[in-house]
Formats: C-alpha cells, structure tokens, sequence
C-alpha cells in the first residue's frame, strides 16, 4: 500500500459526496495502490448513512470507523493512523477547506525525501477571527514549545510510515498530531497550499474548543506556563514583602492612617486573582497527568467498514 488518506468526519453531510467525487479521481491518477480512511467521531446528522453509501460504491479503497460518541479531531486521526497501512499517510479536513487537488505536491516531497510535509494556507477564506486566533496560537507555540510550524491548524499533511509509527506508540490520551509530528521529524518541510471556503454546513469549532486546543497543545509539550508562573510569583511576592515593608515603618514613624485603604484592597485582589489563575495553570497539568495516568481508551469504535489488516 502507498498511500492511505485519513479524514475525520463531525457532522459533514453536506461535504461528504461532494468530497469524495473530487478526491477519489485525484488518488486513482496517481496509478498507485491507496487507500481513504473516513471516520465519523460521532456525528449528529446523517455522516454515517452516507459514509456505508459511499463505502458500498468503492469497497477497494474505502474504509470507515464509527465511533460511538464524539471524541475530537485529533482522536479521530489517530484512529486513522492505526488502521492505516500506507507507506505514506495523508490527513485533510472533510469540508472541503483543504483541497484534495493539493495532494499530488504533498506526495511530492515525500518522494523528495522528507518525513513530515506540513502545509500551510496561502490565502485563507476563513474571517478575521478565526485568523487573528490562529496567528496568535501559532506565534506563542513557537515562543512556548520552540517547534518551527508556520501554520499548526491546518491539517492537510503527509507523514512517513515511521513517522506515523512514533506517534501511535506514543500513546498520549490527549495527542497533538500535527505538533507530534513536527517533534519526532528529521527532515521536515512546508509548502504553500490552497485554501477553500467551506463547501457546506457550518464550523465545529466554537471558542471554547479553540481553548481547549490551545492548552492541550502547550501542557503536551512545555513547562513554560509553570516556569513563567512561578517567576511572575516570585516578583509579586518580593514587591509585596516591599510594601510590608513600607507600611510597617510608616506605621511606627507616621502613625496608623486609613486613606491606602482601597489600594491595599486592590493589591490583594490583583494577587488572590493571581493566584487563581496559578492554580488554573497546574490544574491543567495535573489534569493532563490524571489523563494519562488512568490510561482509559482515546475512544470506542462503534463499527469499522473495510479494515481487512
């Protein structure tokens, strides 16, 4: 098997036809034994009706896993990732946004030599908000975890066999594929690629889950947060022994006075919010070690159309 293209599916009824009609044409021109793995991480519409339709058309290159609830993106690649028998693996998003005509440059420079081949979006389709997030994320990745992406969100990817090898045995409950993969690389490269409206439907993506997103990605792969906590902490304490301080002789040389009272209150606010927010910090980082620690499956399969491993 050469290739084996891994896409999760949330509520894509409207993609899915569409999606398909584009990219098998694609894969069957590059004259070379491959495989489409689709897996729906429990969607609410009807994904899986038209997914056992679009498995019965094309028995020989597709393959389905139903999960039994929603798990996440990054879970459902995974599973992707452990059916798959390609020496090459391709992700991309079913909406459509990640163009399948994109694929053949991908595979490209895998032949080149690289193991890991990200892309990143050229001019992107998507509003304001959601590209001033995504530039925000990236920017503090790179300050955070030092791992060089030019563009962590975008899926349409391709990986090496050992590649995708290291990151199924990593066996993180929590796992950041595309950021794993850039860790375990030795001869990575990116390279422009197109970007597509939404075919249909509407986004999954909601504030929270982006995040949610985001801490994954800095508790996975840095103490940074911890370590510039606890210096922030250091500071505050070290001025507030300095305003102890100063109350204390001003108290024995001036007498007791009222009027630094509300800025004595703010100060205290300003510190139990601190610390609030500290706990919130290591709450992350225990969570993640509670995650880990239980070693609970990252999800249930429902059913599995087509794996013949």
């Amino acid at each position: 098997m050469y290739l084996s293209v891994v896409i999760p599916v949330y509520n894509e009824s409207a993609n899915l036809d569409h999606l398909c009609s584009r990219l098998l044409p694609i894969l069957d021109g590059l004259h070379k034994p491959y495989e489409v793995i689709l897996i729906n991480d429990g969607s609410k519409d009807n994904s899986q009706a038209i997914l056992d339709r679009i498995h019965a058309a094309r028995t020989d290159v597709i393959k389905v896993i139903q999960f039994a609830r929603n798990y996440g993106q990054h879970p459902a690649i995974m599973a992707g990732f452990e059916m798959a028998q390609g020496e090459v693996v391709v992700t991309m998003d079913a909406d459509l946004q990640n163009p399948p005509e994109e694929i053949p440059k991908l595979l490209a420079c895998i032949d080149a030599g690289h193991d890991v081949v990200g892309g990143y979006r050229g001019t992107r389709l998507d509003s304001a908000y959601r590209k001033f997030v995504s530039k925000i994320s990236n920017v503090v990745r790179e300050r955070i975890t030092k791992i060089e992406m030019r563009d962590q969100g975008c899926m349409l990817r391709a990986y090496k066999r050992n590649i995708i090898r290291l990151i199924v045995e990593s066996n993180e409950s929590t796992p950041f594929v595309t950021v794993l993969a850039q860790y375990f690389a030795s001869n990575p490269t990116e390279i422009e690629v197109a970007h597509e409206e939404r075919h249909g439907g509407v986004s999954n993506y909601n504030l929270y889950k982006l995040i949610r997103y985001n801490f994954d990605l800095f508790t996975g792969f840095s103490l940074v947060p911890l370590q510039l906590f606890t210096i922030f902490g250091m500071i505050l304490s070290a001025l507030s022994g300095v305003l102890v301080l100063i109350l204390a002789l001003r108290r024995i040389f001036i007498g007791p006075e009222s009027e630094g009272l509300f800025t004595l209150f703010g100060i205290l606010f300003l510190l139990v919010g601190v610390t609030i927010t500290g706990l919130g910090i290591i709450g992350e980082y225990v969570g993640r070690i509670y995650l880990e620690v239980r070693q609970r499956p990252r999800y249930v399969i429902r059913k599995v159309l087509g794996n013949n491993k």
